[in-house]
């Protein structure tokens, strides 16, 4: 049931009041909610696995691996930190500064928007709001509505686990998420498409709100033609079985050197094989399509590629089912490359050398992942130097995600901004600096009044005549 519209702006005025009204400041009160949160999933753990599997047939184990289990350790180990994370800051200053008392305290940036999408609702709404509680932010939380099951479930049980005047939900879909973004917040994070970004980014504009953007691409996948196949296959096959390749971090396509290809292609199917037995089109172990439309747009991906389907999946358009596919020979202009797959659908692009496969990567939008698959340190560090992307992972593909410790973020058309534990803190708060001036102070900066003698102009411009180091190349 979507949020009457009327309402919306009542909501972020009942957030904003509280706020200002210093509820969430306390240390102590933060760590609670964050306690609180860990309660809610862990107790409602199981309509949560049955709303996910209603609207995205996600199998339950993954469900409690990926995201509930997620949400609970991560609020947990949160407010564990938050002490720490909060804890006033004295930087060290030059001796003659220290009498100022210069000083950082983190302050919360007021109350947020998380507009959260639909493949991963639980973490993706969740992780952000974990670091809005540690800040000591209110916050509406605004769920996908294609997923509806699980929006309207937290419609039900948010309120059970916080006060609805610091945290709110708010269901809907373009009217409700438009007027969301007519008001001014102190931060919007959103988790979504670049197409969307634009809008928002567009909306925020209007009042100057800072944005996170953690949107996605197409993330490759190089294989050094030295390392062994089988294993990079299974490993790949892998992440980009989860939740049906419906993740911003799921392989996109995969360059590998042409006398490789074949040999990669067996080991797919055989770890295909091994994966799912029966194949995965009824497997309860592999996600569905989230839509119609989705699907729809995956088979006709698939039906205008110029590439040879090696692995054919089955698929079930009434059920929103699709088997992982994989394709072989594509080559620049098809219609897998074309945009963010987001499903299982994997392209192998036969490149010639490592070289021919980073520019190939140059010469797309930054990804948010770039996978690599070698032993060899001087191929991982010839990557590094050579290509942009928000993380860059060697050996796996997926798991990265499970270091809560690692930065979260995109680059360019990927995103910007950080997340993950601190990260996401980080975001939500001010860093407010601070001196104070004491009154002995005074015959120090006696200087800085004019009239200037030549004296107090030499020591005022001391700075221009630092000496600079030689330096050539």
């Amino acid at each position: 049931m979507a949020t009457p519209i009327s309402t919306i702006p009542k909501i972020r005025d009942a957030l904003r009041a509280t706020f200002r009204s210093g509820l969430t400041r306390p240390i102590a009160w933060r760590q609670h909610q964050l306690y609180q949160l860990a309660r809610m999933a862990q107790n409602e753990q199981e309509l949560i696995c049955d709303a996910l599997k209603k609207d995205l047939g996600k199998p339950k184990t993954e469900v409690l691996m990926a995201e509930v289990g997620c949400v609970i350790e991560r609020a947990v180990k949160s407010a564990e930190q938050l002490p720490v994370w909060a804890k006033t800051e004295y930087p060290e200053v030059a001796d003659w500064q220290k009498p100022w008392k210069p000083t950082l305290y983190k302050a919360p940036r007021g109350t947020a928007l998380i507009i959260s999408p639909w493949n991963y609702p639980m973490i993706l709404t969740f992780q952000p709001l974990i670091g809005a509680i540690a800040a000591g932010c209110t916050a509406v939380l605004k769920p996908s509505e294609l997923v509806p099951t699980f929006s309207q479930l937290l419609d039900e049980i948010v309120p059970k686990y916080f006060d609805p005047n610091v945290y709110r939900v708010v269901n809907g879909a373009v009217p409700e998420t438009s007027k969301l973004l007519e008001l001014q917040w102190d931060h919007i994070f959103y988790t979504g498409n670049g197409r969307v970004a634009r809008i928002i980014a567009t909306a925020a504009a209007k009042h100057l709100t800072p944005l996170t953007l953690e949107l996605g691409g197409k993330s490759p996948v190089i294989i050094d033609s030295a390392y062994d196949i089988d294993l990079a296959a299974k490993r790949i096959l892998w992440g980009k079985c989860n939740n049906a390749g419906q993740i911003c971090v799921a392989p996109d396509y995969v360059l590998v050197q042409r006398d490789k290809q074949d040999e990669l292609i067996k080991a797919f199917q055989k770890h295909y094989d091994s994966f799912f037995p029966e194949g995965a089109l009824d497997s309860p172990l592999f996600g569905s399509i989230v839509s119609d439309l989705h699907h729809k747009r995956l088979t006709s991906l698939l039906s205008r590629t110029k590439g040879e389907v090696v692995l054919k999946g089955r698929s079930d358009a009434s059920r929103r089912r699709l088997e992982p596919t994989i394709v072989k020979n594509v080559a620049e202009g098809d219609s897998l490359l074309e945009e963010e797959l987001f499903g299982p659908v994997l392209p192998i692009v036969p490149v010639d050398s490592l070289e021919q496969a980073v520019d190939f990567v140059n010469a797309r939008s930054h990804p948010l992942v770039l996978y690599v698959f070698s032993d060899n340190e001087n191929v991982k560090q010839q990557v590094v130097s050579e290509t942009q992307s928000g993380g860059i992972v060697f050996n796996d593909t997926f798991q990265q995600v499970a270091v809560r410790e690692l930065p979260f973020a995109g680059v360019g058309e990927s995103g910007y901004g950080y997340q993950v534990m601190k990260h996401t803190y980080d975001t939500y708060t001010q860093l407010r600096s601070s001196i104070d001036m004491p009154r002995e102070a005074e015959p120090h900066l006696a200087i800085r009044y004019p009239p200037h003698s030549e004296e107090a102009v030499q020591a005022l411009t001391a700075a221009v005549r630092t000496p600079i180091p030689s330096s050539r190349l």
